[in-house]
């Protein structure tokens, strides 16, 4: 699937997962120390919100060239840094979860309109300012589609709902999740274990956090 019509159809997909999640999980648990609306809004943040605000910051030069490459910069800054980033994305689900109010489908909807009429306006060789540092728009923008699809689907099962994402969408963030364990010398390992020839150690990720 295209790029741009793969993070649509996840921002819509979530979108409608969201108005279907149950009103009594909101305050449940959902992934870590999160619960489903702290979850909810950490999403929102990062796959949507984010969208307008990257696009619309130019950055004069390419400095990381692969989606993959966005998610393997966490593997290589300094522990207090990691530390410190990750407190402050777990202030911001927390606000942004609040701030989601008592209609938090009608929100997201918004969120989500906002960020695909940004990206109709963006260029696919645009370089923008990325939290990683300047990458094209279409090396970054599926970087947000995997957000919305990986979390999407940790949504779903907190809330005890079907996800209703597209197969392709979800195809796209399987195949970066592999490229990035290629990229991080776990290529190996990863290919051995879908094809029956081994077995992946407990808990056991691609992701820096």
């Amino acid at each position: 699937m295209d790029y741009r019509r793969s993070y649509r159809s996840a921002a819509v997909a979530y979108a409608d997962l969201v108005s279907r999640l149950p009103a009594d999980r909101w305050d449940s648990p959902a992934l870590g120390d999160w619960t489903l609306r702290e979850l909810v809004g950490h999403t929102a943040s990062s796959a949507l919100r984010q969208v307008p605000e990257v696009l619309g910051n130019p950055a004069p030069e390419v400095l990381v060239a692969t989606a993959e490459g966005y998610f393997a910069f966490g593997r290589g800054v300094p522990a207090t840094v990691l530390e410190t980033a990750v407190a402050a994305s777990d202030e911001d689900a927390r606000t942004t979860g609040e701030s989601l109010g008592d209609e938090p489908a009608t929100v997201i909807g918004e969120l989500a309109g906002r960020a695909t009429h940004a990206l109709a306006a963006a260029g696919d060789d645009d370089i923008v300012a990325t939290p990683v540092g300047g990458m094209r728009v279409r090396d970054w923008l599926p970087t947000r589609t995997f957000e919305l699809v990986v979390h999407g689907l940790d949504a779903a099962a907190a809330g005890g709902v079907p996800h209703g994402l597209a197969l392709e969408a979800v195809a796209d963030a399987t195949t970066l999740a592999t490229r990035l364990a290629v990229a991080l010398g776990e290529g190996d390992a990863l290919l051995r274990a879908l094809t029956g020839r081994g077995e992946l150690p407990p808990k056991f990720t691609v992701l820096s956090t």
